[in-house]
């Protein structure tokens, strides 16, 4: 007969956390703390990072003109297209984030790089990326506003000009793609709008009317998989 073996306060042991603050007098424990430091700035500036410097906001843009254009009010949800639009972005980004680990994050776990030589290395794929997706016009606005030299490099120009330059890029490029996705559904609206003011029905809201026809025609050219496709040629 199988015997069950409950635990009770005897035999229950429970973690116990030891937290001290204090001073030290040793460099090794001073380095240790700023690295911790180092890192929780790093993790809580992590979402600004993702936005400004990856695919995501060009994403995310055109995602909300579609579902904008549709008049579907919240669907989809908030959540589904943020979520849609990480993958997105991870997918898109994963060449420059398989560099940076190769290049930086290998090396320094290996202690063959230093913390700021390992910054700098990784900084080096997202220049690249953001430099090639960055209009010339936007980056020197930026450069002139500084008075900077031009740089003889993509490494050279510093992120803090580089960063804006290519956010308001962005923001161009997703405004561009979400007025050939408005085009047609405004079509069905002006002609919805102008069949119902020919019958006498001026009462009745034509985004009523032209709602299903716009959802019936965006399910029969596979608007997600043309959307989806089109953000990733676009890179």
């Amino acid at each position: 007969m199988t015997e069950l073996i409950f635990a009770t306060p005897a035999n229950l042991l429970i973690p116990g956390i030891d937290l001290n603050i204090g001073g030290s007098s040793e460099p090794g424990d001073v380095a240790v703390t700023l690295q911790l430091l180092l890192l929780l700035t790093i993790l809580s500036l992590a979402p600004a990072i993702l936005i400004m410097m990856t695919s995501f906001t060009r994403i995310v843009v055109v995602l909300s003109f579609v579902r904008t254009s549709l008049a579907t009010q919240t669907m989809p949800p908030n959540q589904v297209l943020i979520a849609l639009a990480l993958f997105l972005t991870f997918f898109v980004m994963s060449p420059v984030f398989a560099e940076i680990n190769e290049t930086a994050l290998q090396p320094y776990l290996a202690e063959e790089l230093t913390q700021q030589e390992a910054l700098d290395a990784a900084t080096i794929p997202l220049k690249q990326f953001m430099a090639k997706h960055t209009r010339d016009k936007d980056l020197a606005l930026f450069m002139k506003y500084n008075q900077a030299e031009r740089p003889s490099s993509i490494e050279e120009i510093p992120l803090t000009m580089l960063v804006p330059a290519f956010i308001i890029s962005e923001l161009k490029t997703a405004f561009q793609i979400g007025f050939m996705i408005f085009v047609p559904f405004l079509v069905i609206d002006m002609i919805v709008a102008s069949t119902l003011m020919a019958m006498g029905m001026m009462m009745l809201p034509p985004v009523m009317i032209s709602l299903p026809f716009k959802i019936l025609l965006f399910v029969l050219v596979d608007g997600w998989h043309l959307v989806v496709q089109s953000l990733l040629l676009s890179f």
